[in-house]
């Protein structure tokens, strides 16, 4: 090569380290997934208003399939966005925050991120306690394994052997009729590893085999208290 060739390439080559640690940083970042655009409803089958959820008060429904619960929540006062957190395969993702009149409805993903315990009819071992629940009230705790999330945080790990927060679901709000939709999720999903570890449980509850079968056009939200029949407290 000759000189002047080879101190172009060594100074793109320069460049191109300079940045690199950027360029694989940003590669990094994990962009929100999208399912299908979903309307919550009531227990009567009508469309869900936000000015009809009790504060504080822990609801679910199933998305973005029919087996997989998450959690919605109206932690009764605006909820900021948080930066930076990260997957337990070290990605980073910004969660946008609540969303409402008030800016205070959250969505999660209500499947532990440590061993999966998640609400079934039976019994739920996860789930949002009251403020003045004990030490972790207002706050979502697992039993099975004492993990802790922050849902005014984006579910972040506050405590316990959990290493990534839970997945958050993403909200939309219509001020026109202060309607609520689900269109996707953010963070590090479990979904897969959730039907391959409960495949003979979930055969069984869903005998048509749609366990794994997309939510589509609407999906129900029911208060924790009718949903499960045991709610452990820890």
């Amino acid at each position: 090569m000759r000189r002047r060739g080879f101190v172009k390439a060594c100074a793109a080559g320069a460049g191109c380290l300079s940045v690199g640690p950027q360029w694989l940083l940003a590669a990094e970042q994990v962009t929100p997934r999208e399912y299908e655009k979903v309307r919550l409803l009531d227990g009567r089958g009508e469309p869900l208003r936000a000015a009809a959820l009790e504060t504080k008060r822990n609801y679910v429904f199933h998305y973005p399939y029919q087996a997989t619960p998450c959690f919605l929540l109206d932690l009764g006062e605006a909820v900021e966005g948080r930066n930076g957190l990260r997957t337990r395969d070290g990605k980073t993702y910004d969660w946008p925050g609540g969303v409402g009149p008030d800016r205070s409805l959250v969505a999660f993903s209500a499947i532990c991120a440590h061993k999966m315990a998640h609400p079934t009819q039976q019994v739920s071992y996860i789930g949002f306690r009251q403020p003045g629940e004990g030490a972790n009230g207002g706050k979502i705790t697992c039993c099975a394994e004492n993990s802790v999330y922050d849902p005014y945080t984006g579910a972040d790990v506050i405590s316990g052997p959990a290493d990534q927060p839970l997945a958050a679901v993403l909200l939309e709000h219509d001020p026109e009729d202060d309607g609520l939709y689900v269109t996707g999720t953010l963070g590090g999903e479990m979904f897969q590893r959730f039907f391959d570890e409960f495949e003979a449980r979930l055969a069984m509850e869903y005998l048509d085999g749609e366990a794994d079968g997309r939510i589509r056009g609407e999906t129900e939200v029911v208060p924790m208290t009718r949903f499960s029949s045991n709610i452990m407290r820890c």
